[in-house]
């Protein structure tokens, strides 16, 4: 059962991440992006991480993609605002032939890897608090430093669509 719900969630996620790029309208685009960070979810919860599943579900699909929707909906991005790619699907398939090599070079990468003995695992391993610990003690500084970016990028965001909406 869990081999064929790794084969959904993983085919789901592949999808929608495919038309997450390659779909015309931003918000379709978030819409996408939302399925694609649940079929993640799902994969995480098959593994049994309940923390990446719970974070993956709370933070990245409620949070951020509902901060991201509020900014595509507050800039009222009309249909003449949105640049005409008539080779974005060629763009697409290039660069996807272009990654092919290091994509397969990653899975023979990744095959050749020797197996290890999980048993020396630490119950505590991947828990709430270990993961809080080594965040807050080692990773502040990277951690403060996506905050601002986020922050820096939201400002841009309402900065521009307030000057678009002016003009």
């Amino acid at each position: 059962m869990s081999v064929v719900l790794f084969y959904l969630f993983g085919s789901v996620s592949l999808i929608s991440s495919i038309a997450t790029i390659s779909v015309r309208n931003p918000v379709y685009s978030a819409l996408f992006f939302i399925i694609a960070l649940l079929s993640l979810s799902g994969l995480f919860a098959l593994l049994s991480n309940t923390f990446l599943f719970a974070i993956q579900i709370i933070l990245y699909a409620g949070a951020i993609i509902s901060l991201l929707l509020f900014i595509i909906m507050f800039l009222g991005i009309a249909e003449k605002n949105i640049p005409n790619e008539p080779n974005r699907f060629k763009t697409m398939f290039v660069v996807a032939v272009l990654l092919l090599p290091f994509v397969l070079a990653v899975i023979r990468g990744i095959e050749g890897m020797p197996a290890n003995d999980l048993s020396m695992i630490i119950d505590s391993f991947g828990s709430l608090k270990n993961v809080g610990l080594e965040l807050f003690k080692s990773w502040v500084f990277p951690f403060e430093l996506i905050s601002i970016l986020l922050l820096i990028a939201l400002l841009g965001a309402v900065t521009l669509g307030k000057g678009a909406r002016n003009d």
